[in-house]
């Protein structure tokens, strides 16, 4: 198997999931098989996190990284996420397509109440819970202690931190080699812990290399034990709203990202496609965009990205970037609203206010 791209293996492991999941059902052999694949799972955020946190340090260690370019990154993201606003709002504005359940939504409900396997997570204490003020979010991301994001997988707090430790790295190092340059032989200690961070920052890639190979695995049990547990009567049920937010998402990632990969970063869609591949896929199949970060920064190495441009969009942007969440929540929210007869009454700033909330 070592021959057939990761992609590949994915979408066997998917066909093979459905299929065990017909055939089985809601039994133990279905639910074991969903537990040890999100033990794979597990792993791989788990690896992610300080993966992301040693990839920003090394990148500021190893590349001049300018605030230029940060502003660039976050401007980027602004106009992704914009694109993906206009998108959903386009397609549920002209369709309406949540029209179609309008007067069916507890025969929905009750149709849909198997769950699939959730990594379960501990729940940190300090988070301000289901809110939309902006004070206590932001509170949020400012740790209390340097541990605590390690503890709770607080991403965002963790790329803060990251960048803070990266920038004044880089001042100690610049500082210190300028002392090194004034008094003839002092050497330079910054030296000892940069390498450290080159260290294990490898010996993490390492890690996660070998937990990627059985994602394949883990997506074959994880589909498994939801198809066993939900069935395909789910998905006539909820053809139509599966229909219209897999169009928003189809169009944004492979119609709007290809194209802007060849008209800004002159990769042609057969290259951006190809070699993005078992990114796409991964991401697709695990439904996380942690658990694919090591899988994203391999596609960007192969498509010739430089290190510093790869880890600082695939490490910060992942976290600034979240059009497809944006996308799909603020879908599904306003599809509700068009099902339940409400849709007419939020007008453009209501709509855009459910798009600001996701």
């Amino acid at each position: 198997m070592k021959k057939v791209p990761l992609g590949v293996q994915v979408l066997i492991g998917v066909g093979l999931g459905i299929l065990i999941g017909e055939l089985a059902g809601k039994t133990p052999l279905t639910q074991n098989l969903g537990d040890l694949g999100l033990l794979v799972i597990k792993a791989l955020r788990a690896l992610a996190v300080p993966l992301v946190f040693f990839a920003i340090l090394d990148a500021f260690i190893k590349t001049r990284i300018e605030g230029k370019k940060l502003g660039k990154l976050v401007l980027i993201c602004l106009v992704n996420v914009s694109v993906a606003m206009a998108i959903g709002l386009t397609i549920l504005n002209v369709f309406q397509p949540g029209k179609a359940w309008q007067g069916r939504i507890q025969t929905m409900l009750s149709a849909t109440s198997a769950k699939g396997p959730e990594v379960k997570k501990v729940d940190d204490p300090e988070a301000p819970g289901a809110t939309l003020e902006l004070l206590p979010n932001v509170s949020y991301y400012v740790p209390s202690s340097l541990v605590r994001p390690f503890v709770y997988n607080n991403l965002i707090s963790v790329v803060l931190l990251a960048l803070l430790i990266g920038a004044a790295l880089r001042k100690v190092q610049a500082d210190q080699e300028l002392e090194a340059e004034e008094e003839e032989g002092k050497r330079p200690t910054i030296g000892a812990v940069t390498d450290f961070i080159d260290a294990v920052y490898r010996i993490l890639l390492t890690m996660l290399e070998w937990v990627v190979r059985a994602i394949p695995y883990a997506v074959f049990g994880i589909v498994a034990k939801v198809v066993g547990a939900s069935g395909s009567e789910v998905f006539q049920q909820l053809w139509i709203f599966l229909a219209v937010a897999l169009a928003g998402l189809a169009i944004h990632s492979l119609i709007y990202y290809p194209l802007v990969a060849y008209l800004v970063g002159k990769k042609t869609p057969k290259e951006y496609l190809g070699k993005g591949a078992d990114a796409i896929l991964t991401g697709l199949s695990t439904n996380s965009s942690l658990a694919t970060v090591p899988v994203t920064l391999k596609c960007l190495d192969r498509m010739g990205v430089s290190p510093a441009s790869s880890r600082m969009a695939a490490c910060v942007g992942t976290n600034l970037n979240n059009d497809g969440i944006t996308l799909y929540e603020a879908m599904a929210a306003l599809f509700l609203t068009q099902a339940l007869g409400i849709f007419g009454q939020l007008g453009f700033l209501g709509q855009l206010r459910v798009v600001l909330a996701s």
